[in-house]
């Protein structure tokens, strides 16, 4: 018997946390291995999120020069908001990329619940900021593997 989860990509995948440092040499960020037992948070990508924030926004479109080319050519964007606005749209995200927490604690000892408040002072956390940034990317790169499989077949 297979079984589908519809819900399951609305809600997004667990991922172990694995803490991460910048190697002073190099300046390049290392990913350790997540520990036993290590807090784990359901992540989903922001894509959906992002797509559905522009379809109420106005495109504004402009012709630009080229420097390459020498022409002319139209180039859209979207209005950048008022900083509060975007402020609200980006804690929106955040909220919107992180649905679960589990098996994660404050310094005190206190269990870490899955809220709004609580998510947004994880982001301002490097370690669990360069974590969250990583599993976009594995997120991201399995979109594209599962999307050049399906080309293929």
């Amino acid at each position: 018997m297979t079984i589908f989860e519809f819900d399951k990509e609305e809600m997004g995948d667990w991922f172990a946390f694995f803490d991460s440092h910048v190697d002073t040499p190099t300046s390049e960020v290392v990913y350790d291995k997540a520990k036993d037992g290590a807090a784990e948070f359901r992540i989903r990508p922001m894509t959906t999120y992002w797509e559905q924030r522009r379809k109420g926004r106005k495109k504004e479109y402009k012709m630009v020069l080229n420097p390459g080319t020498r022409a002319m050519e139209r180039v859209g964007y979207y209005d950048d908001l008022p900083e509060d606005e975007a402020q609200k749209e980006n804690d929106d995200a955040w909220d919107y990329a992180i649905t679960g927490i589990r098996n994660a604690f404050s310094a005190p000892g206190v269990s870490i619940e899955c809220t709004r408040e609580n998510k947004l002072k994880l982001i301002k956390i490097p370690s669990f900021n360069r974590f969250i940034t990583r599993v976009f990317i594995m997120l991201n790169e399995a979109g594209i593997k599962r999307e050049e499989d399906a080309e293929k077949n």
